[in-house]
């Protein structure tokens, strides 16, 4: 049988082919019947209960708790040796080799107010960096899936797909025909000349699925925290895609046993390195 050998702590850490080729297809299964699951209870109280703002400013409901507390669950039966990272629990980031980076609702501002675009975003992560991503976005009938294993010494699928179709990024030049993404907090864009039409959809992962979608040419996201982008960055890595981070530091492998609770990750997307030297001056420049 042959075999992955990756190193680990000095030593090696052998990972049989065929458990690997069973393993992607379990995450995979796992990821989509889950969050359909849980979809099911958040589309009958979206727009339903009331929201209260948390210290960052951003909304929580009960729906996000009880989310949360059911992926929690789920992972640990399914995958007991994962750890697990949240955004309304768990912040720090576990030693396991292989950790689950969930965002329970993504866009709660969205699902409090009876606005469609919301979702659930699970991010695995293999030694801190994400090697697979899933967003699922009930009302909209959209679920996109994503492997990037690259540098990781992992084998497996490559790609990004919506609902199972191959999606890529987009190879079209700036217009006023073309989309650039932004959030609430990078809205100074607006003052000044920008060469693409700009949307404010108001949820970081879906403003990252666009681009790998290619509906999109890129974006910026300000203060968003690593739930935000964990399950959205190999998607748009695997599709073509890429993404700047403005902090001075690596934004992966995250760091053992770090609080990223507090932590945002300003970004830009572009559908190509062209694209995010010319978007990078204009985004930069408003800030």
């Amino acid at each position: 049988m042959m075999m992955a050998i990756l190193p680990l702590s000095g030593s090696l850490f052998t990972i049989s082919r065929f458990d690997m080729e069973t393993f992607w297809p379990e995450v995979l299964s796992f990821c989509q019947s889950t969050t359909k699951a849980i979809a099911t209870e958040l589309v009958a109280q979206s727009a339903r209960i009331p929201a209260q703002r948390k210290a960052d400013g951003s909304l929580v409901t009960a729906a996000d708790q009880w989310s949360d507390q059911e992926l929690r669950q789920r992972i640990a039966v399914q995958f007991p040796d994962h750890g697990v990272l949240t955004e309304e629990t768990a912040h720090i980031f576990p030693a396991n080799d292989w950790c689950w980076i969930v965002d329970p609702i993504d866009g709660t501002t969205n699902f409090a107010r009876g606005i469609p675009i919301w979702g659930i975003s699970l991010g695995l992560l293999y030694r801190g960096t994400p090697v697979f991503g899933f967003l699922h976005f009930p009302l909209l009938q959209q679920s996109f899936w994503g492997y990037w294993l690259e540098n990781s010494g992992l084998t497996g699928p490559q790609g990004a797909f919506l609902n199972g179709e191959p999606i890529q990024v987009s190879d079209a030049e700036p217009s006023q025909n073309h989309l650039f993404n932004l959030c609430a907090r990078s809205a100074g864009i607006l003052t000044n000349p920008f060469p693409c039409k700009l949307r404010l959809i108001g949820v970081s992962s879906y403003n990252l699925a666009l681009v790998a979608l290619g509906a999109a040419l890129g974006g910026t996201e300000k203060t968003p925290k690593i739930w935000d982008i964990a399950g959205a960055w190999p998607i748009l890595l695997a599709a073509g895609g890429e993404f700047l981070c403005l902090r001075p530091e690596p934004l992966f492998p995250l760091t053992i046993g770090e609080d990223y609770g507090d932590r945002p990750y300003p970004c830009i997307t572009a559908s190509r390195r062209e694209l995010m030297e010319q978007f990078k001056p204009l985004v930069l420049a408003a800030q």
